[in-house]
């Protein structure tokens, strides 16, 4: 029996009108905080039903079935046999803070040099009113050992803190080739130190990066001014404390408030000085000039011009987009680019933002992702003059529209060269189902096949059981956790266990995989381009620190190669403006690129300079 998400059609074409309509509107049903909606139309003339017929495809959520046709991209639900026992908190008693909405966010990333990569699940704590968990709620790093196996290494890490963690960014500070974690947090940031030795140091006091008596957000590692180490970007949403706390009531429902019930806040950036020191230089580089409501962040070189970029999503306030002199000082350019509004110049509840050269012409495209009756946004890259919003012509936001949505990959999921979108999905607002007809608390995430012809196509239902879990998502990762050179995911889920994708999409299709290491640079290659020729076709990527919604992954660069069995050449360009170039590498492999020196086999041992 195939079911259109429990939902009639009558309900698609309510959700249309809302849409569309400007004769009126609530503040109630389906909104958040002082978010305005507009009121479904109840009538449709025939024009106005041939422009829903046209637009159906965005609107409506995949078919359903018990048995659906298979696509090239599968996923299947691994989390039952990993071993992970992670149970997401955030801290909620009912009294409905706000920062409860915004948890938490993930990262995987490879802690002790072993080849496969780990996981880090941040975790709430509780607030005011909520029980005290025994044992009280903390991260939860687990260290991959290999077959879908994993073991929980909190404790012995040194990472087992009990604070109420939101954003989390990974990069080698001090660059010594061990990995370090600084986590963006409600209340006091974390800065903790790889050792080396399988263990983290907590030493953010001593590094100058202390933020107190703050709602964090997204972070992000960066080298601003291409001196050769990472400097620190993080993100603050609003000025919430317990005293200014605020709820709301829907229909008769209690709910969260959104945040323009707060004051919009600054945030803050750290120049790595060297020798395990930073100074805070947020005022003197223009990025505390703007006052916003951050979420997600990733910093990015959006102009082609060598040096790295900020770009910030605000939630219901526009975003910021902070061009870099190469010096590192920025200037904030949003609206003259074009990715603070959408294409109708409104502002957007907007949650996580990704990046990737999604159509092969050079240039790094923006993913955005939204509140509920907001598609999803694709920002198309103009040669760095302007951003267009492409949602619609691309179809970048099918099924997005009912849903908040939250983490999200540009990624390739099936190696067919073309970058896929997967967005998680579920409402902050708890009671919703009791109020609102047109979405739901839980939800299904999706997945957007890219099909190489300028379209993405929504393929959720035919991608095996991984898709079929609804749940309240947050943060999501992209990994190949299992080194079989494809592209897996991990979604954190509020208030539930995690869930874990394997990716079992074709293995007919090519691909290869490029892990940075600087030596005059910054020894992860944060913000080094990456451009691979094989035949006719020619890909870009970036390496980041800090993406997505509060999240971190990816730092070994993957590129499907479809069915190209060569590549003709692999390019990189360096922060501060040194170029490699390497010929003629074999495919289905993972390579090191160390600056000056060439490809590596992933065989070699790679000692830190």
């Amino acid at each position: 029996m195939t079911l259109l998400s429990d939902r009639p059609l009558s309900h698609w074409v309510n959700c249309f009108g809302a849409e569309n309509s400007h004769s009126g509107g609530s503040f109630s049903r389906g909104s958040r905080g002082s978010r305005f909606i507009p009121t479904a139309v109840s009538r449709f003339t025939p024009i106005s039903l041939l422009v829903l017929l046209l637009a159906a495809p965005f609107l409506l959520p995949p078919v359903w079935s018990a048995v659906s046709p298979k696509n090239s991209i599968q996923l299947t639900d691994v989390t039952g046999r990993s071993g992970i026992s992670f149970i997401h908190t955030d801290g909620s008693s009912g009294r409905r803070y706000i920062v409860e909405t915004v948890a938490s966010g993930l990262a995987t990333f490879d802690f002790d040099g072993d080849g496969l990569i780990d996981i880090l699940f941040l975790n709430g704590a509780p607030l005011p009113g909520s029980p005290t968990n025994s044992p009280p709620a903390r991260n939860a790093l687990y260290r991959n050992e290999g077959n879908w196996k994993f073991k929980d290494v909190t404790e012995a890490a040194g990472l087992a803190d009990h604070e109420y963690h939101l954003g989390v960014c990974v990069g080698d500070y001090d660059n010594d080739g061990h990995p370090d974690v600084y986590l963006n947090n409600f209340g006091r940031n974390i800065l903790y130190r790889n050792t080396g030795r399988g263990t983290f140091t907590d030493v953010t006091r001593e590094a100058g990066v202390e933020v107190t008596d703050h709602v964090g957000a997204g972070a992000c590692f960066l080298d601003m001014d291409g001196d050769g180490d990472l400097d620190l970007f993080a993100a603050n949403y609003v000025e919430f404390t317990f005293e200014n706390h605020k709820t709301s009531i829907m229909n008769g429902f209690p709910a969260y408030v959104g945040p323009l019930q707060y004051p919009a806040t600054s945030n803050r950036l750290f120049r790595n000085d060297g020798k395990g020191k930073f100074t805070d230089v947020s005022l003197s580089s223009g990025i505390a000039a703007q006052r916003g409501s951050g979420m997600g962040v990733i910093a990015a070189d959006l102009d082609n011009d060598g040096d790295t970029d900020i770009v910030l999503a605000n939630d219901l306030r526009p975003n910021f987009v902070w061009l870099n002199d190469g010096t590192g000082k920025f200037k904030e350019v949003g609206a003259l680019l074009g990715l603070a509004y959408d294409s109708s110049g409104n502002v957007q509840g907007n949650m996580g933002v990704e990046c990737a050269d999604w159509n092969h012409d050079g240039w790094l495209d923006f993913y955005i992702t939204t509140y509920q009756r907001q598609f999803s946004t694709l920002y198309q890259n103009n040669k760095g003059l302007y951003f267009d919003d492409a949602t619609r012509v691309t179809g970048a936001g099918t099924g997005t529209y009912p849903h908040v949505t939250w983490g999200t990959g540009i990624i390739d999921l099936d190696n067919d060269a073309h970058r896929d979108l997967f967005i998680a999905c579920g409402h902050l607002i708890d009671t919703v189902d009791e109020f609102d007809d047109t979405t739901s608390y839980h939800a299904r995430n999706i997945v957007l096949r890219n099909t190489g012809g300028g379209r993405f196509e929504n393929v959720s239902a035919q991608c095996g059981d991984g898709l079929l879990p609804k749940l309240s998502s947050r943060g999501a990762a992209f990994d190949d956790l299992d080194n079989d050179g494809d592209v897996d995911v991990v979604v954190l889920n509020s208030r539930r266990e995690p869930t874990l994708l394997r990716n079992d999409s074709s293995r007919t299709n090519h691909w290869v995989q490029f892990r940075l290491q600087g030596v005059k640079t910054n020894r992860d290659g944060v913000g080094a381009r990456v451009t691979v020729v094989s035949g006719d076709l020619t890909q870009i990527g970036e390496v980041h620190s800090g993406r997505s919604y509060q999240s971190d992954f990816g730092k070994c660069l993957h590129f499907g190669l479809g069915p190209r069995v060569k590549i003709d050449e692999v390019r990189v360009k360096w922060i501060g403006g040194g170029v490699d170039v390497v010929r003629n590498i074999g495919v289905d492999h993972r390579w090191t690129l160390v600056e000056g020196r060439g490809a590596v086999s992933s065989a070699e041992q790679i000692k830190a300079p």
